[in-house]
C-alpha cells in the first residue's frame, strides 16, 4: 500500500534526465542536463540561467537542482540546466572563460538553439542573480514566453537594457527577497519603474540565495504559477 511522503530537500521524483551538450557559435561546448516528465510530453520548458560562477553559482545551484528533481513530475515541465562558459559542477566543466556577462550571450543563444532543435515547447527563461542579468540583457532576442527573475541584483544590466522591456509584450516577473543582499523590494520598484507591466513579487523573509525548504517551495510555486498554473500550488507530499 502506498503512503504519503513529504517532499524534502533531497527528494528526487521520477523523470527522464539526460546529460546534454550545448555548442556556441564561438566554438565552445557547454555541459548541461535536460530533465523531462517520465512518461508524457512537457507542457512548457524552463531554460535556467545560474548565479555568478565566480561566487559559486553553477547549474546545480539548489533552486535549479530541485526544479529538475521535482517539476517534471509535479508540473509536467522540462527543465534545462547548463554551466555557462568556464563554469564547473559535478556534471563537468564548460569550455571557455567567464566573461562577466558579455560573451555569455552566446551561451544563452546555444541553450535556445537546443530548445528549438529538440522541439521543446513554450520556453521560459528563469534567471537567478547573475542569470537575471543575462535574461534581461539578451532575453528579448529569443522566442520565449516570458522571463522570471530570481533575486535580480541589477549590477550588469543597464537602465537602458531594463527599460527596453517596456515595449515587449511578454511576461516579466521578478521575485525580490525582503532581505536581499543587493536589491530589496523598495529599491527594486524604483529600478524597474521603466517597465510598468513587470510583476514584482516581494517575498517576505526571503534572502538572495533562497536558503531553506520554505523559500525553495515559494520560488518553485511562483515559477509554476506563471508557467503552468494548472499545476499550482505544488503538493508538499507524494505517494511512495
Amino acid at each position: 500500500m502506498s503512503e504519503l511522503t513529504e517532499i524534502r530537500s533531497g527528494t528526487v521524483l521520477p523523470g527522464r534526465r539526460e546529460d546534454i551538450e550545448l555548442h556556441t557559435v564561438d566554438g565552445h561546448t557547454l555541459v548541461g542536463e535536460l530533465a523531462l516528465p517520465e512518461s508524457e510530453e512537457p507542457v512548457a520548458t524552463l531554460v535556467t540561467l545560474h548565479p555568478l560562477p565566480t561566487a559559486g553559482g553553477f547549474m546545480d545551484s539548489h533552486i535549479y537542482r530541485k526544479a529538475a528533481w521535482r517539476l517534471p513530475a509535479l508540473a509536467k515541465l522540462a527543465v534545462l540546466r547548463f554551466n555557462t562558459r568556464g563554469t564547473h559542477s559535478p556534471r563537468g566543466t564548460s569550455e571557455g572563460t567567464f566573461d562577466g556577462g558579455v560573451a555569455e550571450r552566446f551561451d544563452v543563444a546555444a541553450a535556445m538553439d537546443f530548445v528549438s532543435d529538440r522541439g521543446l515547447p513554450h520556453p521560459w527563461l528563469v534567471g537567478w542573480s547573475f542569470g537575471t542579468e543575462l535574461a534581461l540583457k539578451y532575453g528579448r532576442d529569443f522566442p520565449v514566453e516570458g522571463v522570471i527573475l530570481l533575486s535580480p541584483p541589477l549590477h550588469r544590466a543597464t537602465d537602458a537594457e531594463v527599460a527596453a522591456w517596456r515595449e515587449d509584450p511578454r511576461k516579466l516577473i521578478a521575485l525580490i527577497p525582503e532581505h536581499d543582499d543587493y536589491l530589496r523590494p523598495e529599491e527594486a520598484r524604483l529600478r524597474f519603474a521603466a517597465v510598468p507591466q513587470l510583476e514584482l513579487i516581494p517575498v517576505e523573509g526571503g534572502r538572495h540565495l533562497w536558503v531553506g525548504e520554505t523559500q525553495t517551495r515559494r520560488v518553485l510555486n511562483e515559477i509554476v504559477r506563471q508557467v503552468n498554473p494548472a499545476a499550482y500550488p505544488l503538493p508538499e507530499t507524494v505517494e511512495r
